[in-house]
């Protein structure tokens, strides 16, 4: 029987997920967090599906075992890869960060070109193309999805708003652009990180989508549905990380806006 008291699990393969996080802490901030980056075997993006799903499974084994009422898989690689395995291995609910951010492109969306960008695996597994089309039950829509590898380490560099950022924000976009999106999906939980120079980038006329942030509602969603969700006290947060915690610190200062104090290293 799971309980409201228990915590939350997000894992991803690094720091990316701690825009989901800081999503969860506003909307959601009498909740306990458990956050696990798998940061030495990151990146998960240009991996096989095979050993994303080993990863994935590793994770949630480690989270489950701490007492956790619900699961977040924070990365776009594993949600496109692993989230039906994982739900039929377990009990809890298992939110990916997928198909919150494909309902709300569906339902924003004008002219029905939706654009998506991700990292390569991602992008290849066509995870959105598949869930947006499921989504839209038949209403005629278009999904061009692109890859943009290079937006992550550029991220990581702390180069979030830089002439160098913008131009390869620019040359990745621009096949978007000529195909006349008025929805773009920033399927990369690094992205929002690079929102302002993705919006001057493509315009007023299209709308984006940040999956980190529809990604919370869906667990607020679920919480209150289930019963779940807790009231009327401070959260806490917990950090635990694969390799090298000063780094994640450094850079969870630039996802949260303030630095991590306590992160511990595991061995999964």
């Amino acid at each position: 029987m799971l309980k409201s008291s228990q915590p939350i699990g997000i894992f991803d393969s690094g720091v990316g997920g701690l825009t989901v996080l800081k999503e969860l802490r506003h909307i959601l901030p009498e909740e306990d967090l458990i956050y696990l980056g798998d940061t030495a075997r990151v990146p998960y993006g240009s991996r096989s599906p095979k050993t994303v799903i080993r990863y994935s499974e590793r994770n949630t084994e480690f989270l489950v075992k701490r007492g956790i009422k619900l699961l977040v898989v924070a990365c776009n690689t594993s949600s496109s890869v692993s989230l039906d395995l994982l739900r039929s291995k377990n009990t809890i609910p298992v939110i990916g960060v997928i198909e919150p951010g494909a309902k709300k492109a569906l339902e924003l969306t004008k002219n029905g070109i939706i654009g998506v960008i991700g990292t390569e695996a991602t992008i290849r597994s066509q995870a959105y193309q598949e869930a947006i089309k499921k989504l839209a039950q038949g209403k005629k829509v278009q999904v061009i999805g692109q890859a943009c590898p290079l937006l992550v380490p550029l991220v990581e560099e702390g180069w979030v708003d830089d002439p160098i950022t913008r131009e390869v924000v620019q040359r990745y976009l621009n096949p978007l652009i000529k195909m006349k999106i008025d929805v773009l999906v920033l399927g990369c939980t690094h992205y929002p990180l690079l929102e302002k120079v993705i919006r001057e980038v493509v315009g007023e006329g299209v709308t984006l989508i940040n999956s980190a942030k529809e990604t919370a509602e869906e667990v607020k969603k679920v919480l209150e549905l289930l019963n779940l969700k807790r009231e009327k006290r401070k959260g806490s947060t917990t950090f635990y990380v694969t390799d090298n915690p000063e780094k994640f610190q450094y850079l969870g200062e630039l996802f949260l806006g303030e630095r991590p104090e306590e992160v511990e290293e595991i061995d999964l």
